[in-house]
């Protein structure tokens, strides 16, 4: 008898030691950052198939890592503070006391609830799912643990979707479009589909840390003036100029910063257009470099995702806000109409006007919060575009890759040199205004301290 209790004590023992191992097993899986680069990855490939532009793009980006930020934060790791409080309108998350629930999966279910709702293509979104759920299966994850989970990340999911539907982006979609002005000094829609300008509303979406959308308005674009030695004509000229002497290294730069999500191409009486990133998805892909590259955790991948999302999206807001205000023509309408109407500049000009430069604001906001996170001399291999055909490229630091993709706009024929350097200095505004604001982590010794200045609105 006392043979038969050890017996079955030890096999007791040996099938709790098991489940236990098992358990710690599956819950080391599921710690492992590449879950959630994967669920980015998989998030931009619908953002460039669904062909959203920059603005929107950033909206897509946004939610869905918010979801997965505050659940981290509210239930993982301690060392990060909530959101609540320090973005717009957002309040805590709802909380849970089912010990089922793992917050890493939790966290992934919400990402991929929140940024269905913000796709075309749900289906897509329902096939990495299902990869998913195999995935799962395969750690182990027991039934309970995959049910409690999904049921609390989307229940956050709601709770973020319902913030989401409050920012105007909706009230938007119904907005009337812009009227074209004649005058020579407003934009007018280009070559080669003369598309209807992009987001001419956008400054009145609700920004997340910014008090306004013009908060940090630039200096004033150079008045209009065609005379011979106006400032103005002489940027004109610029571009014109540095178009027709390109070298090889400055078309390799406009070409790699592109990041135009629809480029059209027409042969005759044939059209096909190609896809690709938003610039961005590009800043999204260098985040995932970043976090790569410095062996982050799965919580602080996380992180740094959510403050470059937020980053990019109010970044996007103040640019637009400059563009739709001062509507400057692009270079391209002016020298067709005036100097050469076979001339064209090296890339397709996007369908919105060109002051300040979008790549210039958003670039350098982005990369002042990856400096804020990862140091001033983080060097890195920029891979991000070797998926649409160009080789990879080598920075410095995020701000030297910045400065690339400003100057790539005036290599590409784009943007007058005014809009590139204002650019940069919005984006700088902008991005150390949120990085001193936005406080996710509650200590950091990698927190570098940033000059902020306080903008003054325009009336």
């Amino acid at each position: 008898m006392r043979n038969l209790r050890a017996l079955i004590f030890s096999v007791l023992f040996i099938q709790l030691s098991c489940n236990q191992h098992e358990s710690s097993e599956y819950i080391q899986k599921l710690d492992n950052p590449e879950l959630f680069q994967s669920a980015m990855q998989n998030l931009t490939d619908i953002v460039v198939y669904d062909i959203f532009s920059p603005p929107v793009a950033s909206r897509v980006y946004l939610y869905p890592t918010i979801a997965a930020y505050e659940i981290i934060a509210a239930h993982q790791d301690k060392s990060f503070n909530s959101l609540a409080g320090q973005v717009k309108d957002l309040n805590e998350i709802p909380k849970s006391d089912n010990k089922a629930i793992i917050p890493n999966l939790a966290a992934l279910f919400s990402f991929n609830s929140v940024g269905k709702k913000l796709i075309f293509s749900q289906d897509k979104m329902e096939s990495f799912e299902n990869e998913f759920y195999q995935k799962l299966v395969e750690y182990n994850v027991p039934k309970n643990v995959i049910k409690a989970s999904k049921n609390y990340g989307e229940e956050v999911a709601q709770f973020i979707l319902e913030w989401a539907s409050k920012d105007m982006y909706s009230q938007t979609r119904t907005f009337p479009k812009y009227a074209i002005k004649e005058e020579d000094k407003y934009w007018k829609p280009t070559p080669p589909d003369y598309m209807d300008g992009i987001e001419p509303h956008w400054q009145e979406i609700r920004t997340m840390v910014l008090d306004s959308s013009n908060q940090f308005p630039p200096k004033d674009p150079l008045p209009f003036d065609l005379e011979k030695d106006s400032p103005f004509h002489k940027q004109l000229m610029e571009v014109f100029n540095v178009i027709n002497g390109l070298t090889e290294e400055q078309v390799e730069i406009a070409k790699f910063w592109d990041c135009n999500p629809y480029v059209t191409h027409h042969k005759g009486h044939s059209m096909f257009a190609t896809k690709k990133i938003t610039p961005g998805g590009h800043w999204i892909g260098i985040t995932s470099i970043a976090t790569r590259k410095a062996k982050s955790s799965f919580a602080d991948t996380i992180n740094a995702y959510a403050n470059v999302s937020i980053a990019l999206f109010d970044a996007f807001i103040s640019c637009w806000d400059e563009k739709w205000r001062t509507l400057v023509v692009r270079p391209e309408t002016l020298i067709n109409e005036h100097y050469d109407e076979e001339w064209l500049p090296l890339l397709q000009t996007p369908p919105f006007p060109e002051y300040t430069s979008g790549h210039s604001v958003i670039s350098r906001a982005a990369a002042v919060t990856l400096t804020k996170i990862y140091g001033d001399n983080f060097s890195f291999v920029d891979t991000t575009e070797i998926a649409y055909g160009l080789p990879e490229r080598s920075y410095k630091s995020f701000i030297h890759a910045s400065e690339e993709a400003a100057i790539s706009r005036l290599y590409g024929g784009i943007h007058y040199m005014m809009a590139i350097t204002e650019g940069v200095s919005q984006g700088q505004k902008v991005g150390s205004y949120i990085a001193s604001k936005l406080q996710t982590k509650k200590t950091s010794d990698r927190l570098l301290t940033l000059n902020t200045t306080n903008g003054e609105k325009k009336p």
